[in-house]
């Protein structure tokens, strides 16, 4: 694929705002992807390429949360090796589709992950914590679940973890996000080493959009930080909406 001018004048601009969704909510794959394959890129390249971004814009969330003491990191450390087993599985699974099964695959995928954004009515901080223990389990199996499908294909893992991790595990919003963060990352960091061994990446184009993804991950976290999570709903709802005609108009040309 020949990278031009109007590939990366999609993409930056494209890519900041995701990765400013995803800091806050989760879900900014769901505009990312759309990006890379209005760029011209593949569904495939598009989904190995994102990772490289999208795992930027992670580390960057990472690290804002870590500084402003959200992140459990015993809790934290014991979901990160769920989520690189599930993120590398992930992966190779997805490997083994043609583009038409995956456009075909986001067609249930992406009102399935509508409807729980617009449902999420999780993330308060009034039910009872469990235990650790209680806790460590259920976010496991939330990162090697959540993080195969995120290996597999990707948008709204974050918002699914998020919701999960404050409804199913009763964390508290901004830790749930946090963890939610770290269990992406290394699912994120794992399914992109499958696809760099199967020689799916753009380097240099993932390299570019980490930029902005970086700088709309900084924006993100802060905006976060002053509880504007919910505010970010109606942009992933409008963007599900947007991928989810385009992807109907491809399989019915």
């Amino acid at each position: 694929m020949e990278v031009t001018l109007r590939t990366i004048l999609i993409l930056l601009p494209l890519t900041g705002l995701a990765g400013f969704v995803d800091a806050v909510a989760g879900g900014g794959g769901l505009i990312s992807i759309p990006a890379y394959m209005l760029a011209g890129c593949p569904p495939h390249i598009a989904i190995a390429t994102n990772k490289v971004s999208a795992g930027m814009g992670l580390i960057t969330a990472n690290y804002r949360y870590a500084r402003s003491g959200y992140v459990r990191w015993k809790l934290s450390a014991v979901c990160a090796l769920a989520a690189l087993c599930g993120g590398s599985i992930g992966a190779k699974l997805s490997l083994m589709l043609s583009d038409r099964y995956f456009k075909i695959l986001m067609l249930f995928i992406l009102p399935v992950t509508a409807f729980v954004v617009m449902r999420g009515r999780v993330l308060s901080d009034d039910r009872e914590e469990l235990d650790f223990m209680r806790t460590a389990a259920i976010a496991c199996i939330v990162a090697v679940t959540v993080g195969a499908y995120d290996g597999f294909y990707g948008p709204g893992s974050g918002t699914f973890m998020l919701l999960l991790l404050a409804g199913a595990a009763h964390m508290k919003l901004q830790e749930a996000n946090a963890t939610a963060k770290v269990i992406n990352l290394c699912t994120c960091l794992s399914s992109l080493v499958v696809y760099l061994i199967n020689g799916q990446v753009l380097l240099l184009l993932g390299l570019a959009a980490s930029l902005t993804s970086t700088i709309g991950a900084w924006i993100g976290t802060r905006f976060f930080d002053k509880g504007g999570a919910k505010a970010v709903r109606p942009v992933i709802i409008i963007v599900i909406v947007i991928f989810f005609i385009k992807i109907i108009t491809e399989l019915i040309a």
